[in-house]
């Protein structure tokens, strides 16, 4: 078959086809591109917005620890202030429990020395002779009943045979003292029974004190017990009304 003769026309031809292929090429690969750079600038944005995303999550979470570091210190410097505070009370406490234990110590000694001046220098064992009470011998701080529900301590008691006067001695005398002083009687009374030496002795109640009220004096003779109290260098006891009656547990 003979060649085909080519013409300017089909060569013209074949030119604009090849052009109009070039451009839908051209047009494709522009297309493509377009495309990738969408895909591109979509993902770009995407990765900006993640990342601005987990800044501004940083920075909240970075918010919210200086945050919490700061009620942290707060409750720091609180706890600190309650312990100062603690430290504090408790530093009065140690000098207040000194102070007392001072003067509980001044105040044994106290009750030691009205003791001694009430049976040394004060005369008080000749006043009960003047009440009929034959005082032959004292004894200071007994103890009885240890070990026992009838436990207990006199501070002083007179001794007149078979008649005992127990005396509870304090420094201000109150009506709790008085109040004291019954039950440790009736202990006492309860601890001499037990012994079987209960129907060989009778026990009278006193009670001494270097300040006493009059209303306190009043209460304690009502009950039936001696007031002993300080008048100037000496002790003394306290008349008694009418119509006293001396308890006997």
């Amino acid at each position: 078959m003979p060649a085909k003769q080519l013409t300017y026309e089909g060569v013209l031809k074949m030119f604009r086809k090849t052009d109009q292929r070039i451009a839908k090429q051209g047009d494709e690969f522009d297309q493509r591109i377009a495309k990738q750079g969408d895909e591109f600038d979509r993902s770009m944005k995407e990765q900006r917005d993640e990342f601005d995303r987990r800044m501004k999550e940083n920075e909240r979470m970075s918010q919210e620890t200086d945050r919490k570091i700061r009620e942290v210190a707060v409750q720091q410097a609180k706890v600190a202030e309650r312990q100062e505070k603690t430290d504090r009370q408790i530093e009065r406490m140690s000098r207040e429990v000194a102070r007392v234990s001072r003067e509980i110590g001044r105040l044994g000694g106290r009750i030691g020395d009205i003791i001694e001046h009430m049976v040394g220098g004060g005369n008080i064992v000749k006043q009960f002779r003047a009440l009929n009470y034959n005082v032959t011998g004292h004894s200071r701080n007994r103890i009885f009943g240890k070990g026992t529900e009838n436990y207990g301590e006199i501070d002083l008691i007179l001794e007149d045979g078979d008649v005992a006067i127990l005396i509870s001695v304090k420094t201000k005398l109150t009506t709790g003292d008085v109040r004291q002083h019954i039950d440790q009687l009736e202990k006492y009374r309860r601890h001499v029974d037990a012994k079987g030496h209960g129907d060989r002795y009778r026990f009278i109640g006193a009670v001494a004190g270097a300040v006493a009220d009059q209303n306190v004096i009043d209460f304690a003779q009502k009950k039936g017990f001696y007031v002993i109290v300080q008048s100037g260098v000496a002790v003394e006891i306290v008349p008694v009304p009418e119509n006293f009656q001396a308890k006997e547990p």
